[in-house]
């Protein structure tokens, strides 16, 4: 039905930068909000940054600042620009959106993860 494919994690020294990228494929009729989470290894998953169909964002208290969420709606891709990586930030991120299909059902969809690693 629906696939979500993230690109972008790796190994990155504090201070450093990453962008991540997820792109959504298959039986889309449109894509409403689409976001990041991340899960650091022993914790619960949590919001790192989300956007709506019309650009309206909000971001965790901890990457807020440090972070940017932006879409392209015509790629059914949205992006995080993260700077000044904290070695809390290791993790990995998985990439959801809220899709409506061509044969009308509305669901939630995740990728697969990424893993960003904040170490010297």
């Amino acid at each position: 039905q629906v696939q979500l494919v993230e690109s972008g994690g790796g190994l990155v020294q504090p201070g450093g930068s990453l962008r991540l990228s997820c792109t959504a494929s298959g039986n889309i009729f449109t894509i409403n909000a689409m976001g990041w989470y991340r899960q650091a290894p022993g914790k619960q998953r949590e919001l790192v940054a989300r956007i709506s169909d019309v650009g309206t964002t909000n971001y965790a208290d901890s990457v807020k600042g440090r972070c940017t969420i932006s879409r392209d709606n015509a790629k059914n891709t949205v992006y995080l620009q993260m700077n000044s990586l904290k070695p809390e930030d290791t993790g990995v991120y998985y990439c959801n959106a809220l899709i409506r299909l061509r044969s009308g059902g509305l669901g939630t969809y995740w990728g697969q993860g990424t893993q960003v690693t904040v170490s010297s």
